[in-house]
């Protein structure tokens, strides 16, 4: 089985300069796992990218592959 905090928290480390920095807090809701995302004030940029773009692939990949394990996931970054 797909641990959905893990894959989330190894794709960021790949992405950010300081990986000790990044924290994936995870909570249940209405059958919905919410994954919120810490990382490190300068890698910030990093993970949103121009116009959001990399924070919307994140979030593409993270919605198949919970769609793997019959899932549904909200990524927030903060």
């Amino acid at each position: 089985m797909v641990n959905l905090n893990t894959v989330l928290s190894d794709m960021v480390k790949a992405i950010v300069d300081d990986p000790a920095a990044v924290s994936v807090a995870e909570s249940e809701s209405n059958g919905e796992l919410t994954l919120e995302l810490t990382v490190a004030p300068d890698d910030m940029g990093k993970v949103i990218g121009k116009h959001g773009r990399i924070a919307k692939a994140i979030r593409m990949v993270m919605k198949a592959a919970a769609a793997s394990v019959d899932r549904k996931v909200v990524v927030r970054i903060r």
